[in-house]
Order: structure tokens, then C-alpha cells, then sequence
């Protein structure tokens, strides 16, 4: 796998895993007991994004080792690859 590669596949795990993790531990203004007048009382009320920029760089980092190693290791052969990814027969 060439460096690129694993740099955009890298990426697209970290952008998938933020929409995961976006929601954790989110209050709302409203579940808080604090809403600021003029804003969706269903906001947050602390956002807390690079606390969820960190998880999302830690989890992706262990996802993507873990595919790396697959990969690397031939744990799952090509040929199977190829068989459920294709049309069906």
C-alpha cells in the first residue's frame, strides 16, 4: 500500500468516526436548565470539540492499525474480496 493510499484511507476513517462521535456526551441547553434567549433550546450547551477531536483521532488510529494489519498479514484473501464486493452471480 503506498503511502498516499493509506494517508486518503486514513482519512476517510477519521471522517467517519467523527460523525460518531460527535454525539457523545452532548447535553442540551435545555437539559442543562440554561438556554440562552435566542438559541435552539435543543443546542448544546457545551460542545466540547476537541475533547471529540481527540477520541476521533485516537479510535481511528486503532481502526485503521487494526485494517492495516489485516491487510499486511493477508488475513483476509483477495479472492474473497472480490467475490462479495462484485455483482451478484
Amino acid at each position: 500500500m503506498s503511502v498516499a493510499t493509506a494517508i486518503a484511507i486514513y482519512f476517510l476513517i477519521w471522517w467517519i468516526v467523527l460523525f460518531a462521535v460527535l454525539p457523545w456526551g452532548v447535553r442540551s441547553q435545555a437539559e442543562g436548565g440554561e438556554v440562552i434567549p435566542g438559541t435552539d433550546p435543543g443546542a448544546p450547551a457545551r460542545h466540547r470539540l476537541w475533547s471529540k477531536l481527540g477520541w476521533t483521532t485516537l479510535v481511528a488510529t486503532v481502526l485503521f492499525g487494526i485494517l492495516y494489519a489485516v491487510y499486511d498479514r493477508g488475513l483476509i484473501p483477495y479472492e474473497f474480496l472480490s467475490r462479495i464486493a462484485g455483482p451478484p452471480r
